[in-house]
């Protein structure tokens, strides 16, 4: 009989949340969720649906997994720790290597804030049920707003007829009026054989060379010179949008994928976080702060950054980000 495996994936540096989220913790292993981190409210949502845990990390955040991992109780895992990132399309390789090829595995990020319930058990019993009739499955999220830091579905019932990148606004606004699109969550679930028949299909340079570094690991740490082999490109581009096995589960949980201070700032204010009467949010400081002449800002504290921005302006972080790293700052 078959497994399902819950592939929880662990790489992203959070560029967008600087100066929270940094290259020695991601903002998958911030503790700013109820206590809890990203990564581990993942793995707590998924466990009652799934058999075993594959985590995919890195040599710069395997530890850190296994920091949380020791004060959690949860099923069996394995990890697997990537030497240098080579994106999603291989880092799924890797798991679906690793697995028997009848297993289904429910491909999650480790950085996404879902709201549990009757919705979410819905959207992953329906994705479980089309991936054992093989076919490849993506959940998209009902949108509720025209947001520019998404990337689109375009469906029809449950087929997906294309993929579309971050729009600007005014195509968001397009995109939500036509009732057609849906937010592409990055969540996944296919049986372990059948991904990889797509990707050697598709894509068999990233599947040949994947596969040799798979199966020269070394307790599941991967080499970093047969790494650098691998062509970097995401599941999206080497999959999702060429194969003809893609059925979409329309999803109707809350989701966020907490990408930016925006997204940071909805959801602290429904935990009930403060703000003052203007809009404006401090993060990370219980010292008095006042806001003159500005509304809806946010003032992000840590003990050697602090970040003042615009909350429609959330998106820009990243370039902050970008130009710490130009400069080799130690501040990432």
């Amino acid at each position: 009989m078959s497994k399902i495996i819950h592939v929880l994936l662990t790489g992203g540096v959070g560029s967008r949340l600087w100066p929270l989220s940094r290259k020695s913790r991601p903002k998958q292993y911030i503790d700013l969720f109820g206590g809890k981190s990203l990564f581990e409210l993942s793995i707590l949502r998924n466990q009652k649906f799934c058999d075993d845990l594959t985590i995919v990390g890195n040599v710069d955040n395997d530890h850190l997994s296994e920091e949380t991992l020791s004060r959690t109780r949860t099923i069996d895992h394995s990890s697997i720790i990537e030497a240098t990132p080579r994106n999603t399309a291989a880092a799924i390789a890797f798991a679906a290597f690793s697995a028997h090829p009848e297993n289904i595995l429910l491909v999650t990020p480790a950085d996404h804030i879902i709201v549990e319930g009757a919705a979410y058990n819905k959207a992953v019993e329906e994705a479980v049920a089309l991936a054992k009739e093989d076919n490849i499955v993506t959940f998209g999220i009902q949108p509720t707003k025209p947001e520019t830091g998404y990337g689109y579905l375009e469906t029809e019932g449950n087929t997906v007829s294309s993929f579309r990148e971050k729009p600007d606004l005014a195509t968001a606004k397009t995109f939500l009026q036509s009732g057609k699109f849906l937010w592409n969550s990055g969540m996944f679930c296919f049986k372990a054989g059948l991904f990889l028949e797509e990707l050697k299909k598709y894509e068999p340079e990233v599947f040949e060379s994947s596969r040799e570094v798979w199966f020269n690991n070394k307790e599941g740490a991967l080499n970093l010179e047969d790494s650098l082999k691998i062509p970097s490109i995401s599941v999206d581009y080497a999959v999702m949008e060429r194969s003809d096995k893609i059925k979409v589960v329309k999803s109707g949980f809350d989701w966020s994928d907490m990408g930016s201070f925006e997204a940071i700032y909805d959801y602290l204010i429904e935990q009930g976080h403060e703000k003052d009467g203007h809009g404006n949010m401090v993060i990370g400081s219980n010292n008095y702060t006042a806001f003159v002449g500005l509304e809806n800002s946010i003032l992000v504290c840590t003990e050697d950054a602090n970040l003042v921005l615009s909350k429609k302006c959330s998106q820009d972080v990243k370039k902050v980000y970008q130009e710490l790293e130009i400069s080799a700052s130690h501040l990432i």
